[in-house]
């Protein structure tokens, strides 16, 4: 009779499948959750603090530009161009502070995904493979947390 292998008893294979196997397996072990989490965290602070830089003019003021954009080009429904361009700069600026620092970052990540929502179904969406891979990572963040190198693990917050 023919047994399935489960992943707690792997079957051993020689040829290509085995080395295959044996280099995954080693990669699941060097490439951990931890960097996983550190790489996510980064890559998208860094796309929506650079977003949102374009938004400012001096530290914290929101310019005339990012306010005509959502007058002319984003034209978000149910709020006011000026309103939408101050909390999307303000969004844009706490948010990756927040996910840099892995301090409340699954509300963080799940706030970004917030925004991607919004930015793929009313902004842009023909840039959908951008904004899959946003998704992707914030999901990751939101689902299993910012990893070891946080505030979140130092402080013992899920």
């Amino acid at each position: 009779m023919e047994t399935l292998a489960s992943p707690a008893s792997p079957v051993r294979q020689g040829g290509l499948p085995g080395l295959y196997n044996r280099l995954a397996d080693h990669a699941g072990r060097w490439i951990g959750h931890d960097l996983i989490a550190l790489a996510a965290r980064l890559g998208i602070a860094g796309t929506f603090w650079l977003s949102g830089r374009t938004k400012v003019d001096g530290l914290l003021g929101v310019s005339e530009n990012a306010i005509a954009l959502f007058e002319d080009e984003y034209r978000l429904p149910l709020l006011p161009p000026d309103i939408a361009a101050h909390l999307a700069t303000y969004a844009e600026h706490l948010f990756p502070i927040l996910l840099l620092l892995g301090l409340a970052t699954r509300l963080s990540a799940l706030s970004l995904l917030g925004m991607t929502a919004v930015i793929q179904l009313l902004v842009y969406p023909s840039a959908w493979p951008t904004h899959l891979t946003w998704a992707a990572a914030l999901l990751y963040l939101a689902a299993r947390g910012p990893g070891r190198l946080s505030l979140d693990a130092l402080l013992r917050l899920r």
